[in-house]
Formats: C-alpha cells, structure tokens, sequence
C-alpha cells in the first residue's frame, strides 16, 4: 500500500529550503475524491516531522448563497464563477509576503453556505506549510504554489462517493436543524439517492470534465485512486509551463 501522506510529505521537505515564506501546497480533483482527508492526513504527517501546517479550503472563497442569488449564480454554485478568486489570489500572496495574520471566511458544509461573520486567522509567521484544498486549487492557484497535487479516479467511483456522502449528510442532518440537508428528511433512501445522482449528473460531473480535470495538467504529482479510495499510484508528472495571461 502506498503511503501517500508521507511520500508528499517529503516532497514538501524538499521545496521548504528554498521558499522565502511558507510553502504553499494545492491538492485539487473532484468533488468527492478526497481531497480534504488527504490535506489532514499530509498536515498530521508533516506535525509528526515538526513542520507546522494550516490546511485552507478553497470554499472559504465562495461567495455567500445571499451574493450567489443576487447574481443569479445560485445554480452555478460550484462552477468556477461562484468563487472570489481575487480574494483566494490576495490570500496566498498574503500568505507568501507578509508576517502579519489574514483573517479569512468559514465555511459550512451542512448550512451549504459561508458562516456570518465567521472568521479564521492564519498566522504566516508561525506556519511552515500552508495546504490549499479544493476543486480550484491549481487552477486558481497555479503559478502560485510549491508543490501541485491533483486526486485522480474514476468517473464512476467520484459518482458512487458523492452519493454515499450525500447519504450521510442527509443522515447527520436529523440531528441538525440548522443542516441545509435537513430539507430532506421526508425523503425515503430512494429518493435522496435520486436527487443525489441528478446533482452529481447536472453539477459535479460538468465541473469536473469542463473545469477540474483540465488542471491535472498543472499537478506535479497526481495520486491515483482505486474504487475503494485506496491510493494504487503516486504519479510525477512535469507540467507544461503555462503563458501567464
């Protein structure tokens, strides 16, 4: 079994000598495919080394459901249209040039929407490694960070993930009256699993093919899935260099 948490671990070693702030690492790929467990798993690996690490998601850089629908972008929440990307730019640069803290927004995955005036503070002064997660990390990101790592796996099993994902909000949400998922308590399993699947078909799918799979181009290295989220390969790919616009 590959150790992928390590292997990137010591990859972000490597770049750390040479970074005049903290090293700034993506992990990108789809919906699903595990981007945020990898980002904690790399972070408690590098702890373990005495590398101190903050793990960022880039949905602290959606813009609000209340922007969203003044826009009419509600339906295009996900795309790439949907995230203050000046502001992701602003935070990494932040991150890279200055010793004082950024505050930045939270997020919540069970109200589906950014926290009203929640905030957290990162401290480039006291951090070595900053780990960026999200669909756009390096398509946002890509000249801009250390080390590039894309999630990559079948079609098929992303489908099969999120649905089981979506099961399991739907579930935690009965405890929760402030889920977003809570909407469907009334739903019998076969019906949550439909609105699931149309989700996946509708949104998801069309990022990942139109927006996400495109940036694996831009990975230093791309980590390869089995269907049962088992890592089978850590791939080096050289990207091309891309013409800044």
């Amino acid at each position: 079994m590959i150790d992928a948490p390590a292997r990137l671990a010591a990859l972000v070693e490597s770049r750390s000598a040479d970074a005049g702030g903290p090293v700034v690492v993506g992990i990108a790929g789809s919906v699903a495919a595990g981007k945020t467990t990898l980002a904690r798993a790399l972070s408690i690996e590098l702890e373990r080394r005495n590398i101190t690490t903050t793990v960022v998601g880039t949905d602290a850089f959606l813009f609000s459901n209340r922007v969203l629908s003044e826009r009419g972008l509600i339906a295009r929440k996900g795309f790439p249209e949907s995230y203050d990307v000046v502001a992701l730019l602003a935070f990494v640069d932040a991150v890279r040039t200055s010793r004082d803290d950024v505050a930045i927004p939270v997020y919540s995955h069970e109200t589906y929407d950014i926290v009203a005036d929640g905030r957290v503070t990162v401290r480039p002064a006291d951090v070595d490694v900053v780990v960026i997660e999200g669909i756009n990390a390096l398509g946002a990101l890509a000249h801009r960070l250390d080390l590039a790592v894309y999630i990559d796996a079948a079609e098929e099993d992303l489908a099969r993930w999120y649905v089981a994902r979506f099961h399991e909000l739907c579930r935690q949400a009965r405890r929760d009256p402030t889920s977003f998922y809570r909407m469907f308590e009334t739903l019998d399993a076969e019906q949550i699993e439909a609105i699931a699947l149309e989700t996946w078909r509708t949104v998801n799918l069309v990022v990942l093919r139109d927006h996400v799979a495109p940036t694996r181009a831009l990975a230093d290295i791309v980590v390869v899935k089995g269907p049962d989220h088992v890592v089978l390969e850590l791939r080096e790919d050289s990207p091309p260099t891309i013409e800044e616009s």
